[in-house]
């Protein structure tokens, strides 16, 4: 089960966004198996759709903090039963966001689209990373490049010669001023905030809620002579590390990359608690380069799945992609 499929992390979702137009709430979640809702829309303002897909995710209409690592199936229940529920909800096509490409989940959806004629697409993929942190800390540190290395933790001595370094958890009495340096640093280095009003509000939302189910806020800051230069917003969950966002100064030093520094206390310090195994990274790359790929262990690919059952969806579909494939064709005659 991933922080994403708490009760926490879904009902609080639902809370901010369940009251969109057309949104209808079929299914909570429950041992591991992510919940279901029913999106209502004109495409175009013309053609009627009926999207279901994950309580936490959603498909063209609404733009929402991202989750991963879904399941429709649950390890308690028939995994059989668990699909074939989706025989019984009305819907004209079904978007499952962010699963294990090599799920069972994927294996028995495309099964049940072949034997019920529906069209099975995968509409988007993508890679997780991770650091498996059972072993040893400075046998990781071993394993990096000299690069890398050099990065996570060599020039911490170049960090602590410009001043007292202070790590502290902001989670719960200043959670406001982190989610405002987050937002601060993003827009100096992306142009525009981390998160709305709106999403500011569901984190923290969840974060209070989580903590019942045992989850672990760890909203860290990074502070050099007093002036924060980096935030982590991590949670802690059954024996994970989840990375959910990060933000720093970018010109802080021309020698330091904060970001990656302040990820390096954070990993050693998941090596050093004996109730962690993993340090998550989750997808997406950063604004230069993948530096997840270089500190990760191990990695995952994510799948995203289309099934179609109305025939006139599937029609239109397939001509989409004909016509996309013609213009691939075109590209490649005239290189």
């Amino acid at each position: 089960m991933s922080i994403f499929q708490t009760k926490a992390w879904q009902r609080s979702w639902w809370q901010h966004w369940g009251s969109t137009k057309g949104f209808n709430f079929l299914k909570e979640g429950c041992f591991q198996a992510t919940g279901l809702y029913v999106d209502r829309y004109f495409w175009h303002g013309v053609l009627p759709i009926r999207c279901l897909q994950f309580v936490g995710t959603n498909y063209r209409r609404i733009s929402t903090p991202r989750s991963e690592y879904h399941s429709l199936i649950s390890p308690e229940c028939d995994s059989a039963g668990s699909i074939n529920e989706l025989l019984e909800f009305s819907w004209s096509e079904a978007v499952f966001r962010d699963m294990f490409a090599n799920s069972r989940d994927v294996s028995a959806l495309e099964l049940l689209a072949d034997r019920e004629g529906w069209l099975f697409r995968i509409v988007a993929e993508d890679t997780t990373f991770w650091v498996d942190t059972t072993g040893d800390w400075e046998g990781y540190l071993l394993s990096l490049g000299s690069n890398t290395r050099l990065r996570l933790f060599n020039r911490r001595k170049v960090l602590e010669q410009l001043g007292d370094i202070d790590l502290a958890n902001a989670w719960p009495k200043k959670a406001s001023v982190f989610f405002q340096l987050l937002n601060e640093f993003h827009v100096r280095r992306w142009g525009r905030p981390c998160f709305n009003e709106r999403s500011v509000a569901f984190h923290q939302d969840f974060l209070s809620a989580v903590t019942s189910e045992g989850g672990e806020p760890q909203l860290s800051i990074l502070s050099c002579a007093g002036k924060p230069i980096s935030v982590l917003y991590n949670i802690a969950f059954k024996g994970c590390v989840y990375n959910i966002q990060a933000g720093f100064e970018q010109n802080f030093h021309k020698k330091l990359s904060v970001g990656t520094l302040h990820l390096g206390y954070c990993i050693e310090d998941a090596f050093q608690r004996s109730d962690i195994h993993k340090f998550d990274f989750l997808a997406g790359g950063g604004k230069n380069e993948n530096y997840k790929e270089r500190l990760a262990t191990g990695s995952q690919s994510l799948v995203s799945v289309m099934l179609v059952r109305s025939k006139l969806f599937q029609f239109l579909y397939r001509l989409k992609s004909y016509r996309n494939a013609i213009a691939v064709s075109d590209e490649e005659l005239y290189k």
